[in-house]
């Protein structure tokens, strides 16, 4: 095959493969199958044609060959690629043989890829069924991915593996509704938050809550360099087995994504202390339930346990602990807390972040006392994966010199484009954005810059439509034109009625 295969491609092959699972497993779940296959036959297909080269260039010296081999990113040998799974594919141990296989790469490249494949097995009869179905379902998988050629050569760029990977990832996160939301935030918000965070080479850029990583991935695309240090960490064991492939497939092979709860068991530490970030962005799932269940020790089984600022060793809440059923500013704290001088952070929380009383509304007013609240930008309805409810995007930074805050209103008609299933920020709109953003000014029903001295008056309530008015005067009508427009109605009336009469006559009806 001679011609570059494109993206479009790809994709497509892909979405066939999920027509093995499709009807039979939920999207949320055999993405992980569909996804981990795409990085197996990538890291087989460039494997491949880096053996043919070394074989033309060493002239068969296999000693030569296999040192070569070993400097690449990713070691492999027959036993490990694709083709050997390929060539097992009518084995009634299939599963256990792509088990194996991942097994093997991890221990043939364990500074890059131990633990990634810990979290999917392909033999679990619970989610893959009994061995007849699993084996025909394996079976169909393999041949779907035997059509697909990804070597470097055919590629032509790396990103057209790493952009089918994203592509895919979004439209198992649509296909999944609900549990889509938990490892996908849609493309153009991802952008509008690496926008607004504006990072710069040697950047330390962090995710606290980073899904698949595709967040991380669209901001360290804004340096063009690419020389940004990558950190996240994910609590759910088949995403973050997904996000460092996602890492990888992306070009970055020296990300630290941990796998932990990030509220409980922060893992990204320096020293045994919370790491510093120059750049931090989140998109946390909405109001948490229970989000302190982690601090409660292994022996507790109250239900009616309580969280204490004094169990987080931390020390991250001490301007508040959060209500039980929402953890929306235990991820904003934990953030805060991580971010180092002159850092910037973006995060996307609900609506209620802003205007909720109790102890959320003490942790509020600290927060913009201390005068880290840089922007409150409300989003429309109807962008998020498995929910409807309109977003906001919270800005921070740290030594702000004004003391100002700026609100903008982005969720009105002409600032986004509807659509039947869900709604899309298109360019324009983020560049009005960011363009309000970066001029810090009032736009008449868009935006508004507030004093201190104002959101003190409002006790600290950042509810966006008390700062601005998007009312729209609805235009006067004239009452004379109506009542003249109805009684030219009402003669047409009469005039169809006197000639239905006539015809009806005439009919002899």
């Amino acid at each position: 095959m001679n011609e570059n295969v494109t993206s479009q491609q790809i994709n497509a092959v892909l979405w066939q493969a999920a027509d093995t699972f499709r009807g039979k497993i939920d999207s949320s779940t055999y993405k992980d199958y569909i996804l981990t296959m795409l990085f197996i036959k990538y890291l087989s297909d460039a494997y491949k044609e880096h053996v043919e080269e070394y074989t033309i260039r060493y002239d068969g010296d296999q000693q030569r060959i296999e040192r070569a081999l070993s400097r690449e990113r990713f070691v492999l040998d027959e036993l490990s690629t694709f083709d050997y799974l390929y060539s097992k594919r009518t084995d009634s141990e299939i599963g256990e043989i792509i088990n194996k296989v991942l097994e093997r790469l991890e221990n043939e490249n364990t500074g890059k890829l131990r633990g990634v494949f810990r979290n999917i097995d392909f033999n679990s009869e619970a989610t893959l069924g009994k061995a007849k179905e699993r084996n025909a379902m394996l079976r169909a998988l393999l041949e779907d991915f035997n059509k697909l050629t990804l070597k470097p050569s055919v590629v032509g760029s790396e990103d057209v593996i790493g952009d089918a990977y994203q592509f895919m990832i979004e439209r198992f996160a649509s296909d999944a509704g609900k549990k889509g939301g938990e490892f996908f935030t849609p493309s153009m918000v991802s952008e509008l938050l690496a926008r607004l965070v504006k990072p710069i080479e040697n950047d330390r850029i962090y995710d606290p809550t980073c899904g698949s990583g595709s967040l991380l991935i669209k901001v360290a695309n804004q340096v063009s360099s690419k020389k940004v240090a990558i950190y996240g960490q994910e609590r759910n064991g088949q995403t973050h087995s997904l996000a460092l492939m996602n890492m990888y497939l992306h070009g970055i092979d020296d990300a630290k994504i941990e796998w932990g709860d990030t509220l409980s068991n922060p893992l990204n530490l320096e020293d045994g202390k919370l790491m510093k970030f120059s750049v931090i962005v989140a998109n946390p799932p909405f109001s948490l339930d229970k989000w302190a269940i982690g601090f409660a020790g292994e022996g507790n089984t109250d239900e009616k346990f309580k969280m204490d600022a004094s169990l987080d060793q931390h020390r991250r809440f001490e301007w508040g602990v959060p209500p039980t059923s929402k953890g929306d500013y235990a991820f904003v704290q934990h953030m805060l807390y991580s971010l180092a001088e002159n850092g910037r952070m973006a995060t996307i929380l609900p609506h209620g972040v802003l205007f909720r009383g109790a102890s959320e509304e003490k942790i509020r007013q600290q927060i913009i006392e201390m005068n880290f609240l840089d922007a409150v930008i409300g989003l429309p309805e109807g962008l998020f994966f498995g929910t409807s409810i309109p977003a906001c995007i919270m800005v921070f930074k740290k030594n702000r010199k004004r003391k100002d805050l700026l609100f903008i209103d982005a969720s009105g008609k002409g600032n986004y484009e509807k659509a039947k299933n869900q709604n899309k920020l298109l360019e324009e709109d983020l560049q009005r954005i960011m363009e309000t953003y970066e001029k810090y000014e009032v736009v008449d029903k868009y935006s508004y810059v507030a004093t201190i001295e104002e959101i003190t008056e409002n006790d600290f309530n950042l509810n966006i439509p008390r700062y601005v008015d998007t009312f729209v005067e609805e235009e006067q009508v004239d009452m004379e034109q109506a009542k003249e427009k109805i009684m030219s109605i009402k003669q047409e009336i009469i005039e169809v009625e006197a000639r239905m009469e006539q015809y009806l006559k005439e009919l002899g009806l």
